[in-house]
């Protein structure tokens, strides 16, 4: 049997969607509460992106805890009942091979917040009305 070829664009198409699909099913998990995990029971976690590598085959797992849980906490707890993940997503996914999966922390919104600080910061605002009037805008 022939293995099918995909272009460039089909492949990250598909990596992309692999990826949502993994994010869903991990998301749908850990919403249920199917993991026996003190930390990760008593946390309300996201998972806010699933990047994977373009052969499918590992999956980097970015979860941000909510209500201020421990960040550091929820992670070692995912990373100690990835087995149990893994062989979840495998069953649900459907693919030859399952992802192998790396959970880290969601920094984004850390650098967002740190990016929107800058913004307010008054000299940045009086930059940035000086560059406004300097191009005829009121």
């Amino acid at each position: 049997m022939a293995r099918q070829q995909f272009t460039a664009e089909q492949q990250s198409v598909r990596v992309l969607k692999v990826g949502e699909r993994v994010r869903h099913i991990l998301s749908e998990l850990l919403a249920r509460g199917e993991v026996h995990d003190d930390v990760v029971s008593a946390s309300n976690i996201a998972v806010t992106e699933v990047r994977m590598t373009p052969d499918l085959r590992n999956a980097t797992v970015y979860v941000k805890p909510l209500l201020g849980s421990e960040e550091d906490e929820v992670v070692k707890a995912l990373r100690q009942n990835t087995a149990f993940l893994q062989r979840e997503v495998a069953k649900r996914l459907g693919l030859k091979f399952a992802p192998k999966l790396k959970f880290r922390a969601d920094e984004s919104f850390d650098e967002a917040d740190r990016i929107e600080s800058l913004l307010r910061d008054p000299k940045v605002a009086r930059d940035l009305a000086d560059d406004g009037e300097e191009d005829g805008a009121p």
